[in-house]
Order: structure tokens, then C-alpha cells, then sequence
């Protein structure tokens, strides 16, 4: 369980975290933190860490679910404590129950969080408690207590935490320095106790169910019963005991807090795509499964859940009778309008994927998913510069994703952009720390570029960039 903070999933502390009132007040991390680690040193961090999860870790690239969990995420951070909200947020394609924080803004879940939440209120708990991490700095306040100030040994535990989470092993942090590591797990369940109150009254400010917290504990507690003597390593280190689940729900109980959030149309929608990525058995059935499940319980999740499979088995003519009959009791869904396009698009239905699209961009502009899809759109029908400009507009608030640059990249080949190709494969390794790779698309890059003056300046101080970069990573 070593820096609990940065593997820990939302844990509700025992008994004595709800005795003592209600308020926790912040603390005054003042300038002794910042003069051992500063915020920018934290961002460094920070892009350590993600460039390793993200050359390592399978990741969700679905844009829907990825628009999702931002926009919950930033909602939730406007009632937070967290000061600095440019957040990287990422998406583990992994089934188990976990998620993460990481310093410089990183926030990490895994698909299976989803699968094991009840409703969006549930979710939100977990969430909120891994913004407390963030805004309370503890990172910076754990190396400050433990009087290792000193930047590599910092990197090199980041490093371990990456590859544990990579891992899905929390042992894996033994490749830490032995002594720091014992010293940031003496001070993690007093970072624990006050990432949960901060959490918990996030929770409470954001509009949600306070009992949400506590019912997020039943849950995890059923799924430590049913995995018998093969629980998920995160269970293991986190055990759920009845009396942490009472507490939780006792202090619910005792907040003057009428109603509250328990859950969205949005977040079912989400779950149910989930839960149709990760079915088990074979593509035909999961189509019989989640049909007879739609059927036994006809809720919004396990209908979507339905729908997707058909997707997945390119079934589109079934996948549209869901899709609208979803859409007569939702019409204004972006969520499903978006997955008919998504339909008609796989199906090569491309004008009617178009003026389906077109009409939620109408609604929403600027929307990610929609834009990806239109971008796809646009290819498919070999107007690659217009779905490049596309691509371009969204890396304009969105260019530290990697899949992004890959999508644009993809673009770029089909439409024999070359010289655009190896500058976007080249960023798209930037992000994932592959510097070696990413200098050699540059250097090849400048090789192919002409005789313009201003493109060749422009690659030039990439390859300056990326030169660096691994001078750097080197000299640690």
C-alpha cells in the first residue's frame, strides 16, 4: 500500500473520520510545500507519470466515455478545493475496480469503476474523494515529511506507481526507494482521513446523495464476498469492513441535506457501453445475453448495453429499432444521437451519418465525440483536408492526447499528407515519452519538407524539443 493516495479508489476512513464534526478546515500548505516540490515541478511529475501510462496501459479510446468523465469531473472540481483544474484525465481499459490521482492534475479510472457503481452519485464519491488528493497536495506534503526532496528520487517513485497501476500489481512499488517509500506510508491514512472529508462534503456541495459514499462501500464489499480467495488486488489492500460501511451511511444520516443527485440518463447510457465492452463470452452470445437482459430488466443501461452489442456485430438494422425506441422517450439525448450516427457511419450509411451528425453539432458545437465521428465521416468520403481541419480545431484545447494525434495522423496518410503524417506520429510519441521514436518522425520530418523556411524553423525546434527532452531523461 505504499503513497495509498495515488492507488486509492474513494475509501470512506473509519469510525473516528465522522466523530469529530463535520468541517475540516484547509490546510495552510503555505510555502514550506511549494519550496520542496512547486507546482511546477509537480507538473513535471505529472507528465512522467502519464507519459508512462500512456506508453504502457490500455486505454479507453472511445470518445464518448472519455467526453462523459470530463465533463463529471470538471463539474465536480467547481465545488471542490482544487485551484489549478487543467486536469489529465485517464481511462484504463480494465475491468477491475480502481482509480487514481497523480500529482500535477492527473486523475486516472478504470472502465471497471463504472461497472461497479450503482448510479452517477455513487461515481461522484469516488471522484470527489481523488480531487481531495489534488487540491490537498499530497504528494508535495508526503515528500515533505519524509525529507527527500530531492527531484530524481521523486521521478523514480513515480516511475513505480506507473508501472503498479500499469500492473494492476500495488506490490510493484517496491521498485521505489526502500526508505521513501516507508516514509509516505506512515503519513497515508492521515491523507486518507482528509481526502475522505473533503470528498464527502464535495460530494454534499456538487448536489449528489450523501449515502452515495457509504453505498459505493456496499458495493465493493460484494464484490470482495463474491471474489472468494481471489479477490482484485486493490481489495486486497483496501479491505471494506462492515463497520467502515456503517459509518459512512451513519454520517450521511446526520447531514441536514435534503435529497440530492443520485443519478443521470447520461451515466446509465455510459455503463451500458461499458458493460458491452467488456462482456465475456462470444460477440453472438453477448447479443443473446444483454437481448434477454434487456428484456428481463428493460432499463436505460442494459437497453444501450444491447444495442452496442448488435453494434459490435455490425447488426445495424436491430441497433437502429433500439436506438430510436430509446430516442422516442429521450429525443434530445446527445449521447444517443451521436451513437445513430455512429451506426449509420459503421453501417457505411455515410450521408445519413452526416445529417445526423451535422444535427447534434447544430445542438452542440465544438462536441468532441460528434466532431471525431464527422471527422471519420469526412474521410470516408476522401475529403481528408476538411476532416483534418476538424481534427486540428479540436487539438487546439485537447493536444495533449495522444489518441488524438493518432486519429489525425491516420487522416493525414489516407490523404497523402506525408510531411503532416510524421509531425502528428511524432507528437503522438512526444505524449508517450517515446523521444526516440518521436525525433526520428521529426528528423524525417525536416528531411521531406522543402524549401520553406518557416516549416523547416518549425520542425527544427521540435527536434530541439525532443533532444532535450531525452537529455534529460538520460542525466536522471
Amino acid at each position: 500500500m505504499i503513497l495509498r493516495w495515488i492507488l486509492a479508489i474513494a475509501l470512506i476512513a473509519p469510525s473516528a473520520l465522522f466523530s469529530q464534526g463535520k468541517d475540516l478546515n484547509l490546510p495552510d500548505l503555505g510555502d514550506r510545500v511549494s519550496g520542496v516540490i512547486s507546482l511546477e515541478q509537480e507538473k513535471l511529475l505529472g507528465q512522467s507519470f502519464v507519459e508512462q501510462v500512456y506508453a504502457q496501459a490500455p486505454l479507453i479510446n472511445d470518445p464518448l466515455i472519455q467526453e462523459y468523465t470530463e465533463l463529471l469531473i470538471y463539474r465536480l472540481s467547481e465545488t471542490s478545493q482544487v485551484e489549478d483544474r487543467d486536469f489529465t484525465i485517464i481511462l484504463i481499459d480494465e475491468k477491475s475496480l480502481n482509480a487514481f490521482a497523480a500529482p500535477g492534475g492527473v486523475i486516472g479510472v478504470n472502465g471497471g469503476l463504472f461497472l461497479n457503481a450503482g448510479n452517477e452519485a455513487q461515481l461522484s464519491s469516488v471522484l470527489s474523494h481523488e480531487l481531495a488528493h489534488l487540491s490537498q497536495r499530497h504528494f508535495a506534503r508526503n515528500v515533505l515529511r519524509g525529507r527527500d526532496t530531492n527531484l530524481a528520487s521523486s521521478l523514480v517513485m513515480v516511475s513505480a506507481i506507473a508501472l503498479a497501476i500499469v500492473a494492476n500489481n500495488p506490490t510493484a512499488m517496491m521498485a521505489g526507494p526502500a526508505a521513501l517509500a516507508q516514509q509516505q506510508l506512515r503519513y497515508s491514512r492521515i491523507f486518507e482521513r482528509e481526502a475522505d472529508r473533503f470528498g464527502f462534503n464535495n460530494l454534499i456541495a456538487a448536489g449528489y446523495d450523501p449515502s452515495s459514499m457509504g453505498q459505493m462501500f456496499e458495493n465493493m464489499a460484494k464484490v470482495r464476498k463474491l471474489a472468494g480467495d481471489n479477490p482484485p488486488e486493490f481489495l486486497l489492500t483496501h479491505p471494506v469492513t462492515s463497520s467502515r460501511v456503517s459509518d459512512a451511511l451513519n454520517a450521511a444520516d446526520q447531514i441536514e441535506f435534503s435529497g440530492g443527485k443520485k443519478n443521470t440518463i447520461n451515466f446509465e447510457f455510459v455503463k451500458g457501453r461499458l458493460k458491452a465492452r467488456y462482456a465475456s463470452s462470444s460477440p453472438q452470445a453477448s447479443i443473446r445475453f444483454f437481448e434477454q437482459l434487456s428484456v428481463d430488466s428493460p432499463n436505460n443501461e442494459n437497453k444501450y448495453a444491447y444495442l452496442m452489442a448488435l453494434q459490435a456485430t455490425g447488426n445495424s438494422k436491430k441497433a437502429l429499432v433500439i436506438v430510436n425506441e430509446l430516442l422516442g422517450r429521450y429525443p434530445k439525448n446527445l449521447i444517443l444521437n451521436i451513437t445513430k450516427a455512429e451506426i449509420y457511419l459503421l453501417d457505411q450509411k455515410l450521408e445519413k451519418a452526416r445529417l445526423q451528425i451535422e444535427a447534434v453539432l447544430k445542438i452542440s458545437p465544438g462536441n468532441y465525440p460528434a466532431s471525431i465521428i464527422k471527422s471519420n465521416i469526412l474521410s470516408a468520403q476522401n475529403k481528408t483536408i476538411q476532416a483534418e481541419e476538424i481534427v486540428r480545431d479540436l487539438l487546439i484545447t485537447k493536444n495533449n492526447d495522444p489518441h488524438l494525434w493518432m486519429i489525425l495522423s491516420e487522416i493525414q496518410r489516407s490523404g497523402k499528407n506525408i510531411l503532416g503524417y510524421h509531425l502528428s506520429r511524432g507528437e503522438y510519441y512526444l505524449l508517450l515519452g517515446d523521444l526516440e521514436n518521436a525525433l526520428n518522425q521529426f528528423q524525417f520530418a525536416l528531411r521531406i519538407s522543402g524549401s520553406s523556411f518557416q516549416t523547416s524553423e518549425t520542425i527544427m525546434t521540435k527536434i530541439k524539443y525532443a533532444q532535450d527532452r531525452l537529455g534529460q531523461k538520460r542525466g536522471f
